[in-house]
């Protein structure tokens, strides 16, 4: 086991991941935040360098921590071989497994391997499972003349608007996960639309993987396109800067999936896999 540490051999392993998507795309995202300033104080491990077959990215040790928090406590897998992977889950210090936390990845034995691992240390695995999609490189943005006013405008969202994230977002109502979308607004590009007095009404944002999130539009100005306008223009707002535009959607969210349809995003042929792993210790203390 490594943690690659160095500039340069991350940069080489962003490049490398590149010829393994969509499997290695929320790895990816990850390393290229972390290559870009790392604002959510994550590093990479990999069971060997530079022919890894294996590679997490996870929370440095350093950072702060809430052993509750499973948004922030979050793991991306990627690997080309199965056994590697485990090899580093049952490895020494390299998984935080005395806390609550999530493994994320596009690789269909992703689940199986972990849960395994897992059990053998008395933890409860909960699986949620998601189509993975990527929006077109040129999206074509709907007309946004309507907002080219006072009302209703166009922006972005501020750390302000965190308590009506977390009250809408179907796995927050916590604290944990408030503070969780003060960070990613904090350090994430975003999107949301405004009503007249300042008040968001249909926003975006990107979490920690470079993947688009808590899509949402409030119950009254639905059917209006600022969905569709929101997440285009957040898509267009991370492919000007590099990043893939990828997003995940429940199966039964039949609403959303007519939306990606209808502007043309791609759906992978890997699933989104997202791993939340308890401790007995903590049972019954947390929000899935």
């Amino acid at each position: 086991m490594s943690v690659l540490n160095c500039s340069t051999k991350l940069l080489i392993l962003e490049k490398m991941l590149k010829s393994h998507f969509p499997e290695s795309l929320k790895v990816y995202g990850a390393v290229m935040n972390i290559n870009r300033g790392n604002p959510f104080q994550k590093e990479v491990v990999v069971d060997s360098w530079p022919d890894f077959k294996a590679v997490i990215t996870r929370r440095q040790k350093e950072a702060e921590v809430d052993n509750l928090d499973h948004y922030t406590n979050a793991y991306a897998v990627f690997y080309k071989d199965i056994r590697a992977y485990r090899q580093l889950l049952e490895e020494h210090d390299v998984i935080n497994w005395n806390q609550v936390f999530q493994i994320q990845g596009l690789q269909s034995e992703l689940y199986d391997v972990s849960k395994a691992v897992a059990n053998s240390k008395q933890l409860d695995v909960k699986l949620t499972s998601f189509k993975a999609v990527q929006f077109s490189p040129h999206p074509t943005l709907p007309n946004t003349s309507s907002l080219m006013g006072s009302s209703p405008r166009l922006t972005c969202l501020s750390v302000a608007d965190a308590d009506l994230l977390n009250r809408t977002w179907s796995r927050g109502g916590n604290e944990q996960c408030l503070w969780y979308i003060v960070n990613l607004i904090s350090c994430f590009p975003s999107v949301c639309v405004r009503d007249d007095k300042g008040n968001p009404i249909s926003w975006s944002l990107t979490d920690q993987f470079s993947t688009i999130c808590h899509g949402y539009t409030l119950p009254e100005h639905r059917r209006k396109g600022y969905c569709q306008l929101v997440a285009f223009t957040l898509a267009r707002k991370l492919q000007s800067q590099g990043f893939p535009s990828l997003g995940n959607v429940l199966d039964d969210n039949m609403a959303s999936i007519s939306l990606l349809k209808s502007v043309h995003a791609e759906f992978l042929p890997c699933r989104f896999h997202r791993l939340i792993l308890t401790p007995a210790t903590f049972s019954g203390q947390i929000y899935l």
